[in-house]
């Protein structure tokens, strides 16, 4: 199996340890897909402050992109773990993950948690998607 790990170069990925997206190929011509995210810029901006729905919407389209980047697509997402800050916040983040997910329908989660490591971030993502290798 190789390993591609896929760095958006946020401002604590290298510090922390982490990738924002990785790629495993399996001998099988299949991809596996691991993406996660926020809605933080690299350089430290938040897009949608205090809008849980906004910042949803901002966290699955950079999913889509990355996923695209490397020849997945939304279509082979088969679960998203969402991590809301307020579950206040759970009707907006819903709404945006079906206005995304309707018709795809993946497994997912959406759990409320204490906090974030930024304040100003009220969703955060964990994606899964299984891809054909092209």
């Amino acid at each position: 199996m190789n390993r591609t790990n896929i760095s958006t170069n946020g401002p604590w990925e290298a510090t922390n340890g982490y990738s924002r997206c990785v790629k495993l190929e399996h001998a099988d011509h299949t991809e596996f897909v691991f993406a996660g995210t926020t809605a933080m810029n690299p350089d430290g901006t938040i897009e949608h402050e205090g809008d849980a729905g906004g910042q949803t919407r901002t966290i699955l389209q950079r999913v889509a992109e990355v996923l695209a980047e490397h020849g997945a697509g939304l279509e082979h997402v088969v679960s998203t773990h969402l991590y809301i800050t307020d579950a206040g916040h759970a009707e907006a983040v819903g709404r945006a993950h079906g206005e995304v997910f309707r018709d795809i329908r993946p497994a997912a989660t959406l759990l409320v948690i204490a906090g974030l490591v930024d304040p100003r971030m009220l969703v955060e993502s964990e994606v899964r998607a299984v891809a054909p290798r092209p």
